[in-house]
């Protein structure tokens, strides 16, 4: 059962005992949704995200480091890549007497230690894409438009059963992308997403929205009717939610009933 769901359960405290009842008497609950148990093979694929997704926060990390450490010394480079590459090439010029002995010496060794991260991240990219080809709802979400094989991959190791979820808004509420409610007396009241569920799903899900939108916004737009008429009433962060939750419907269907993405008719013309 999900932890969020067996918390208004427990009286007072937070002792074994009071989870032991709470969990008793959750259980019991005819209405009381339970988490599907994951095969070895989609556990791993999950560690292979994780692990991967922990190497980009410490590559983040050690970047925003170097980039501080010289900021110190009165040196920046611009944003990106090619900013980082500037740096590093100053660290390791020792003509340059802007930065100290000592302080080459550390910047050197974080420099090293990007170079491990870019690596071992090349590499878990190699592995996800390797078990993507490997497995058959993962290849058939891949042609669903903003999915990737990211994405796609990480969608099969997170869900178990697909079928237990009564429809594309109960799936997409898991992930957090529908709006929250504030409804009372007959009126609904809609918010902004609830942002529950899996975290590093809805971003992979925005991810593909928006890379959707700027090929449209490059291309055009025009075989895209839907999202032709969200943009023009939306802001793109806005519209980029909504294409994300569409995706999710889709991805959802296509799992539950082992279909194939089929264009829409506006667009197969």
């Amino acid at each position: 059962m999900p932890p969020a769901y067996v918390k208004p359960y427990v009286k007072r405290q937070k002792n074994d005992m009071a989870d032991a009842e709470a969990i008793c008497e959750a259980v019991a609950r005819a209405n009381m949704r339970f988490v599907p148990t994951k095969t070895p093979e989609q556990q791993s694929c999950l560690m292979l995200h994780r692990t991967r997704h922990l190497f980009i926060r410490q590559q983040t990390a050690v970047i925003n480091s170097i980039r501080a450490h010289l900021a110190e010394f009165g040196i920046v480079a611009p944003v990106g890549r090619k900013g980082v590459a500037e740096l590093l090439l100053i660290v390791a010029d020792p003509s340059d007497k802007r930065v100290s002995e000592v302080a080459r010496t550390c910047l050197a060794a974080l420099g090293n230690q990007l170079l491990g991260l870019k690596q071992q991240i090349l590499e878990f990219d190699r592995m996800i894409l390797a078990w993507h080809r490997s497995n058959q709802t993962s290849k058939r979400l891949h042609y669903i438009p903003g999915v990737g094989p990211m994405l796609a991959t990480a969608l099969v190791a997170s869900v178990a059963d697909p079928s237990t979820f009564r429809s594309g808004r109960n799936f997409s509420a898991w992930i957090g992308l529908v709006p929250k409610q504030h409804s009372s007396g007959g009126k609904d009241r809609l918010g902004s997403i609830s942002k529950q569920g899996d975290r590093y799903l809805r971003s992979l899900f925005v991810a593909g929205a928006l890379a959707v939108i700027r090929y449209a916004k490059i291309h055009g737009t025009g075989h895209r009717p839907w999202l032709t008429a969200l943009l023009a009433r939306k802001p793109t962060k806005v519209a980029a939610i909504a294409l994300a939750n569409k995706i999710a419907r889709m991805a959802w269907a296509m799992m539950v009933k082992g279909e194939r993405y089929r264009n829409p008719v506006a667009l197969a013309r």
